[in-house]
Order: C-alpha cells, then structure tokens, then sequence
C-alpha cells in the first residue's frame, strides 16, 4: 500500500492477482477507482463476499493477464506475484503488452516478485526470481524503474520468503 500511495496520489489502480487480497478494499477506503484481475474466479468470488456491498464499488475480472485480456488503461498497476510465475518467455511477453497497453503515459507499475534469494517454486510451482534491474529489462524500455525496496514476507505458516518490490514509470 505504501508503494501504491508513493507512486499515484489517486487515480485508478488495478491489482492483478489480487485474488483475496485486502488491498482493493484499502484503496477503494481512500478514494481509488479499483479494478480486480486474477485468473481464479473462486478467490473473486471470496472477496466480493467478504467486502460484502462494498463489492459493488470495484470491477471484478476473472482472467488469465496472458491471455491478452481488453482492459481499461489505469494510472497504476499492481502485481504482487504473478509476475514471477511467468517462467516462459512468451507468457512474460504476453504480460508486457497488457502492461504497455495498459498503463497510461506517466502512469506508474508496482511489481513484487521473489527476490534473488527467494524461493525457486512456490506452491509446487516453479518461479523466476528477480532484482530490480533484472525486472527492468523483462518490463521492456517503455518503462522506467524508479525505486526497488525488498520485503521479508512471513507466509500464514511462518515460513519467511524474500520477495523485491519495484516500482516503474511508463514512459
């Protein structure tokens, strides 16, 4: 949320894998139009009944980002890690032209993946894992990387996982 409120001041923010996260519902508290993207129409579904009517207030799509899905353009994009599950270089190319016809000019894309120390799978999956620069040259020059903060984040079983946050500008 601190890197969202660091990078646009309001606006309209989609929050691709945003599943059953709360975030949605913290910045529709603090004035965003919000959109929600996840490829799993069941984690949309638990949210829109935990926001209850709130729900009304946020779009709600149930897509694969790699699938080239129509989108409206938004001044942020937030992806906290869909990104590093993107192993094959045609789906990480699928993603960048959502992104690029996504993100407004001056807008901005906040990005988290596992760090370079971070876990080579994640839910019996594999990953690829980044630092700010390395994620840089995947979003394509279109963009530019303004900011990389890490984060140590503690998984509901304890486990500790180092992920990378970045932050770009669309040029």
């Amino acid at each position: 949320m601190k890197l969202i409120g660091e990078a646009c001041s309001y606006g309209r923010v989609i929050d691709v894998g945003g599943g059953t996260s709360t975030l949605a519902e913290k910045l529709l508290d603090r004035g965003y139009e919000v959109t929600v993207l996840d490829i799993s129409e069941s984690a949309l579904e638990r949210d829109r009944k935990r926001l209850g009517a709130k729900a009304g207030n946020i779009r709600w799509i149930a897509a694969d980002i790699t699938a080239a899905p129509t989108l409206e353009t938004y001044d942020v994009w937030h992806d906290r890690a869909v990104f590093h599950f993107l192993t094959s270089a045609a789906d990480r190319a699928a993603y960048r032209m959502v992104l690029e016809q996504t993100v407004s000019v001056g807008g901005y894309a906040v990005i988290g993946t596992f760090a370079l120390d971070g876990p080579e799978k994640c839910s019996g999956l594999e990953v690829q894992r980044y630092d700010g620069p390395m994620l840089a040259a995947e979003v394509g020059p279109q963009f530019s990387l303004l900011k990389c903060e890490p984060e140590m984040h503690v998984t509901p079983w304890g486990t500790h996982q180092s992920f990378q946050y970045s932050i770009f500008r669309r040029l």
